[in-house]
């Protein structure tokens, strides 16, 4: 069984769509509630290597990709999520598990604004101490 099976078997219901962008180029969208238990089974279960996480600001939400590698075959795929709470989004932090998601989830907080519940250190990481508290540099203008 190839590695799409797997997770399609393994994940289940908790796939809400499923697009293959190329033979090597997987996205596929979770509901925010899931983020942890998904990652889970990507990085405990499946032995997919995390590789980071992206965020951008849409017009109706934010999206975060949480990209993970099949190393042996060459694969990326590409979690993604959408936080409809403009005026408060927020996701469970996925740090607990894998301590290499702490400086990502870091970066998208400060330049978002994007709350990660749970996350053990959200402080700045590359924005200047005096810069203004609740502006976000990444998020569009209204």
């Amino acid at each position: 069984m190839d590695m799409r099976d797997r997770i399609k078997e393994k994940l289940q219901d908790k796939i809400k769509d499923w697009q293959e962008k190329s033979i090597k180029r997987i996205y596929f969208a979770i509901d925010k509630k899931d983020i942890f238990k998904v990652t889970q089974v990507l990085f405990k279960e499946l032995e997919l290597r995390f590789i980071t996480a992206s965020a951008t600001d849409m017009p109706d939400y934010f999206e975060i990709l949480y990209h993970f590698s099949n190393d042996p075959s060459g694969e990326i795929y590409s979690v993604r999520v959408l936080l409809e709470d403009k005026l408060k989004p927020e996701i469970q932090s996925i740090t607990p598990m894998f301590a290499g998601a702490e400086w990502v989830e870091r970066e998208i907080w400060e330049m978002l604004g994007i709350n990660f519940k749970g996350h053990p250190n959200l402080k700045k990481l590359l924005l200047a101490e005096e810069w203004p508290e609740g502006e976000y540099p990444l998020r569009n203008k209204k």
